[in-house]
């Protein structure tokens, strides 16, 4: 990947934007522009039109009445679904069923602009945006099946799971905007959607994103993103979703700061001029690009006749619905370095916050003079399924899946002969596997709701691994306002991911054989939505953990490990006054396997107003972020993994933002002063990962528009 300024990408940004916009106005023009046709006069003696023969009549057909819209009928959607002029939802690769998803079209909490800290209480990172996070949620830590070498940028990337499908009546077109900071250290953030249908059942959409920073610090600069192109088919009886993701990333390492106390002790303006670890003599830098190609299809087949206009959808009656789906994904990412690491002297003082005396790496496996470690995977995975409706979907027993799957991996790394006995032959490894699963599920009425579901991998490389869990939903209603509880408990024996296992570069080699993780998960949840109530617990039970410990190379905790959370929201309005709160306490038997923060809170303050009635409203507030103290992780840039110590604490320090957000009409704008208290109170004290400063305060400007015709 070349080093493109941000510059080009603005303009690259900008210009898809514009096509986004342009191209559907256009078709949209074309399609309601009256037709003229000329008519040759009748040269007869019948001729009345008053004008001479061979002049022509021009007619518009314009006036012409219109071919009424065909409706849409599929077994996926309600009548009160089918009223909205745009619906949203997401679909699942298992067994082809959909979910239907809020438009995000609305000003509330549109100041969380940056993609790790929009759900429960954010993520700890590197400071740049598009730079490495990992949550602060232990139970919303990324936990990839495979390639876990990108999981650290999990928030940046998109899969199908994730991928969001529209219908509407019209061409939807969504454009998003945000700029801060100078322009030496500017931090841009892009999204841009466009959604058309074909007919009434079926949809194509593009999606586009590009999230970067040239960074505050040196070598900080770093860019996300992602296209994908989609369709959606989801007919009466036949239903499609498919299309093609590219994910890719380039993003500079600089290692951390030297001595953390350059922040903590002093007030430095210019910082870029704080030294880092690896210097600009090292041009360290992550690089990774994958791309998805994946589609999910069924056909419904009625066991009985249809006899009315009801039953067209297949929802209300016996139907079995046959299906197949498949994705195929490669990921590749690169670690290079150009010379040697410089090694950071070592620095006095007394306390926690002192510098690393270490040199950054310790090993040179290949050359000391450069680094260019590649691995590369690919991921397969085909399956069949049969889907039961013995009577209709919302019944006592409502739906049957059962499935059969096969999953096939390629790894490739490079191992020099003279290792080969230490850590394995590299080069190109395939490991298969075939796994059936099923899924049952029912409702009584609409007060409860269940659900269980189980894997098991039968033959290959995974052989022995399961999955097994079930969900129960229960519902009240006072004066039709819901209250629901859900409960679910999930059992899993897992295979730690093979690059855990078998790895060898520059810096780091291993050779492991790890025992299967076995995890008990329990959780439940009560919600009261129009109360702004939510309160939660979880609760995990491993044996056999695999984590990256204080070496910075994969471990295996052979004892048990328990983590608890509890998690509650609650929001408050008085008048025009909103307050809202998201506050999460964790406990965890091993702080150096699972470390996390006994409190975090994460907390929102605004008042909301009419500036223009029906038109233009306005928020006016603050957002706060806070943790308490504990053993936060470090990273490690060859690897690109959070890794667990026990010499610094971080945390106890308020981040605080002040914003102003608008609606007018489709259009929402936004202007934010990022972590304004910096320098002010707090004690300086702004790192959530090891070395790794955040940013100092910043002025944003945003903006998202929408367009539905």
């Amino acid at each position: 990947m070349g080093r493109v300024p941000m510059k080009r990408y603005f303009w690259q940004s900008l210009l898809f934007g514009f096509a986004l916009v342009v191209l559907p106005a256009m078709a949209h023009g074309q399609n309601n522009a009256s037709t003229v046709i000329r008519y040759p006069v009748d040269n007869s003696s019948n001729n009345s039109s008053g004008l001479l023969p061979g002049q022509m009549i021009e007619r518009d057909t314009v006036d012409r009445a219109r071919r009424p819209r065909k409706p849409l009928e599929s077994f996926y959607f309600d009548d009160s679904t089918r009223a909205r002029r745009i619906f949203a939802w997401t679909v699942s690769l298992e067994n082809n069923n959909i979910a239907l998803q809020d438009m995000d079209t609305t000003v509330a909490e549109f100041q969380r602009d940056y993609p790790f800290m929009r759900e429960g209480v954010g993520s700890a990172s590197l400071g740049n945006l598009g730079g490495a996070t990992i949550p602060l949620d232990y139970f919303a830590r990324p936990q990839f099946r495979n390639f876990s070498f990108v999981q650290a940028w999990a928030a940046y990337l998109k899969s199908p799971e994730q991928i969001t499908f529209y219908n509407a009546r019209m061409p939807y077109t969504n454009i998003s905007y945000q700029m801060s900071g100078q322009r030496t250290k500017e931090e841009q953030l892009f999204h841009a959607v466009i959604s058309q249908n074909i007919s009434p059942s079926s949809s194509i959409n593009l999606d586009y994103n590009s999230d970067g920073m040239k960074g505050q610090y040196e070598r900080q600069k770093a860019l996300d993103r992602y296209f994908s192109a989609n369709f959606a088919h989801t007919g009466k009886r036949y239903a499609i979703h498919g299309g093609y993701i590219y994910n890719v990333g380039d993003i500079q390492e600089n290692g951390g700061i030297v001595d953390m106390r350059d922040i903590t002790d002093t007030v430095m303006d210019m910082t870029e001029n704080i030294p880092v670890r690896l210097d600009g003599q090292a041009d360290a830098r992550n690089q990774y690009k994958g791309n998805t190609f994946y589609w999910t299809q069924s056909y419904g087949i009625p066991l009985r006749r249809q006899r009315t206009t009801d039953d067209l959808t297949l929802s209300k009656i016996p139907t079995v619905f046959v299906g197949q789906s498949f994705q195929h994904t490669t990921f590749k990412k690169v670690y290079s370095d150009a010379v040697k690491m410089p090694r950071p002297g070592e620095t006095t003082g007394s306390g926690e916050w002192t510098s690393d005396a270490e040199p950054f790496y310790d090993h040179f496996y290949i050359s000391p003079d450069g680094t260019r470690d590649s691995v590369r995977q690919s991921m397969t995975d085909i399956k069949l399924f049969m889907q039961l409706q013995p009577y209709n979907r919302n019944g006592v027993l409502g739906l049957v899946t059962g499935g059969i799957g096969y999953e096939l991996n390629r790894y490739y790394y490079y191992v020099p002969e003279e290792y080969r006995d230490l850590y394995g032959g590299g080069g190109k490894q395939s490991k298969n596997s075939i796994y059936v699963y099923g899924r049952l599920e029912g409702a009584v009425s609409r007060y409860m709701r269940w659900s269980a579901d189980a894997r098991l991998h039968t033959i290959g490389y995974r052989s022995g691994d399961f999955d097994v869990g079930g969900n129960l939903s229960l519902s009240a209603y006072i004066k039709e306002k819901p209250l629901t509880l859900d409960a679910s408990v999930r059992f899993t024996l897992r295979e730690p991911d093979f690059w855990q296992q078998n790895y060898f570069s520059n810096h780091y080699a291993w050779s492991n054989r790890f025992s299967k993780e076995k995890t008990t998960l329990i959780r439940a949840a009560f919600r009261v939505p129009d109360a702004g109530l939510e309160l939660g617990g979880s609760y995990a039970l491993t044996k056999d953990k695999v984590y990256y410990g204080p070496n910075v190379v994969p471990e295996q905790y052979s004892d048990m490990l328990s983590v608890m959370g509890l998690y509650l929201r609650k929001d408050f309005r008085l008048g025009g006054f909103h307050l809202n709160h998201r506050v999460l306490m964790q406990w965890s038997s091993a702080q150096t396997v699972a470390p996390v923060p006994l409190l975090c809170a994460d907390l929102s303050y605004f008042f909301g107003f009419d500036a223009v009635k029906r038109v233009l409203y306005l928020q006016i507030g603050l957002d706060g972020r806070y943790n308490t103290e504990y053993y936060a992780y470090a990273y490690d840039p060859a690897i690109g993994q959070f890794y667990t110590q026990n010499r610094v604490k971080l945390g106890n320090y308020p981040s605080l933002d002040a914003f102003v957000s608008a609606k007018w009409k489709r259009l929402r704008l936004l202007v934010k002063l990022q972590h304004w208290n910096c320098n002010l109170f707090g004690g300086n004290r702004y790192f959530e990962v090891v070395n790794y400063p955040q940013n100092r305060m910043m002025l944003k400007i945003g903006l998202s528009w929408s367009f539905y015709d």
